[in-house]
């Protein structure tokens, strides 16, 4: 591999690891501040407890989003310098509003909420959180505009003497169509991604506390599990598998209105992620093919939805979608000599994990709410487990999708806009730092086992703070009176039931 290679895997790797904290950070704030939210407007002490209780795991994952996010930006200058040269006037705007409003933001009163309990006015302090979630999904729709930018270049000129991209309106830049359809859409990922992790958890602590409910031979202790099964996690369970539900359609509906922006946009990618190798009128969706994605003859589709792709493109079962190869050789005339396809087999089965790894928070949801329908609180041991197992789907949804968004772009790192400036693109290849493949290498390795120990520490913190659950230290809000502990009352633990 050479350095371009090599530079590739370094991104596609601290990428990914960034990632997988991003979507639970922008879900779990609005979250956590609902929780609050019912603690003011209801005066119950179990939404306090709760809000406390998740606020931990939002603390862990914001800590470790900024360590991992902050050698994102680094990467542009040392890894790809030559595509910060090429659209750093244009790049940087986005990038600089993310920090100094959206990051100033919700680092600000995040502070302000972790130090503020029992400080600050209850709906003073509330407000911080709400501060918070407004912060994050503000920074999120700052990376998604610059993202943006490289998949449809706008509000920009070419500048020929320096050879370079110049910005020349930031509200075009900030209202790319792009980010208006991708913004909703990973806001909607992200309420997925913190509505399954809450509903996971309060899944398995309603089967837990009930079962050992039933279990305990000291009517107090039996009714303190009941409580914490019934009272504290029922309701916050039933709140995020709604969320999920909510969420679902949203994915649903900005993912369609996605779809035909691509086809408008990025034609190849739209063909890829089909592995659309010739056009065709009412083209076919595959569900499953056999053969090698990237040699098109050898493609059988096994399972396929008749003309969807057709309509997913335009909204007409009988439209025409271009196919890889007849964009391939238009984009030869075009642009010159080149292979300007992207992976297909990473384009079409990224695309299907997206949509697969998705459907089990589905299944969570339905099966959630019949769970506890009527008033009813779970004890069945397989719902506890199917509760935690589903929690990691939504993660992996979101990379799989980030991956088929980025990849499928492929040769492009900014891709041409059809409608656009036409000098406004660049390739992969061109955008690359000439450094030497060693030096790349040994940094590739670095991050890698860095990233590797800083997941080790957030899926330790994440798990022992699952297990140990809310605090006693938390069970009242700050100037409440505090009542004497109830003897044999549980302080730690277990998975075990």
């Amino acid at each position: 591999m050479d350095a371009l290679d090599v530079s590739r895997w370094q991104f596609g790797i601290t990428t990914v690891y960034h990632f997988i904290l991003v979507p639970l950070t922008i879900g779990l704030a609005p979250l956590i501040a609902i929780m609050q939210t019912m603690w003011v407007i209801t005066k119950k002490d179990h939404w306090y407890r709760l809000t406390k209780f998740f606020g931990k795991f939002f603390l862990i994952n914001f800590a470790l989003g900024v360590a991992t996010g902050i050698v994102q930006e680094f990467q542009f200058g040392m890894n790809w310098s030559e595509y910060s040269r090429f659209v750093g006037d244009v790049f940087g705007a986005p990038l600089a509003l993310e920090g100094l409003v959206a990051f100033f933001l919700e680092s600000t009163f995040l502070g302000l909420w972790i130090f503020g309990w029992g400080r600050l006015p209850k709906l003073v302090h509330l407000a911080t959180i709400w501060m918070v979630a407004i912060g994050v999904n503000a920074s999120a729709f700052f990376i998604i505009a610059a993202n943006s930018f490289m998949q449809h270049p706008v509000g920009a000129r070419y500048n020929e003497e320096r050879g370079r991209a110049e910005l020349t309106s930031i509200w075009e830049l900030l209202t790319n169509n792009t980010a208006l359809a991708a913004f909703p859409h990973v806001v909607a990922g992200a309420l997925l991604t913190a509505g399954t992790f809450v509903a996971g958890i309060g899944g398995w602590w309603m089967v837990r506390s009930m079962r050992k409910a039933k279990e305990a031979t000291d009517p107090a202790v039996a009714a303190a599990h009941e409580d914490t099964g019934r009272t504290m996690f029922r309701p916050v369970t039933i709140l995020a598998l709604w969320v999920m539900v909510a969420s679902g359609v949203g994915l649903f509906i900005t993912g369609d209105i996605q779809g035909k922006l691509m086809f408008e946009q990025q034609p190849m990618k739209m063909a890829s992620a089909e592995s659309l190798c010739h056009t065709e009128t009412g083209a076919d969706f595959s569900i499953l093919t056999i053969g090698t994605q990237n040699n098109c003859e050898s493609i059988t589709q096994v399972i396929k939805i008749p003309k969807l792709t057709s309509f997913l493109a335009t909204n007409d079962f009988n439209s025409t979608v271009e196919g890889v190869t007849e964009i391939q050789a238009r984009m030869e005339q075009q642009f010159g000599p080149g292979n300007y396809k992207p992976n297909l087999f990473v384009t079409y089965w990224t695309f299907r994990a997206m949509i697969g790894w998705a459907a089990f928070s589905a299944l969570l949801a339905v099966v959630g709410l019949w769970m506890t329908r009527g008033g009813r609180v779970p004890d069945k041991k397989w719902y506890g487990w199917l509760s935690i197992l589903v929690i990691p789907t939504p993660f992996l949804a979101n990379s799989a999708g980030w991956v088929f968004t980025e990849m499928g772009r492929q040769p492009w790192v900014v891709a041409p806009n059809p409608t656009g400036v036409e000098q406004i693109r660049l390739l992969v290849d061109q955008g690359v730092s000439d450094h030497p493949t060693g030096l790349v290498v040994f940094s590739l390795i670095v991050f890698t086992l860095l990233y590797a120990a800083l997941g080790v520490v957030w899926f330790v913190l994440i798990r022992r703070y699952a297990i140990a659950g809310p605090s006693d230290h938390d069970k009242h809000p700050p100037g409440d009176e505090q009542e004497p502990e109830e003897p044999g009352e549980p302080k730690q633990l277990s998975f075990a039931y």
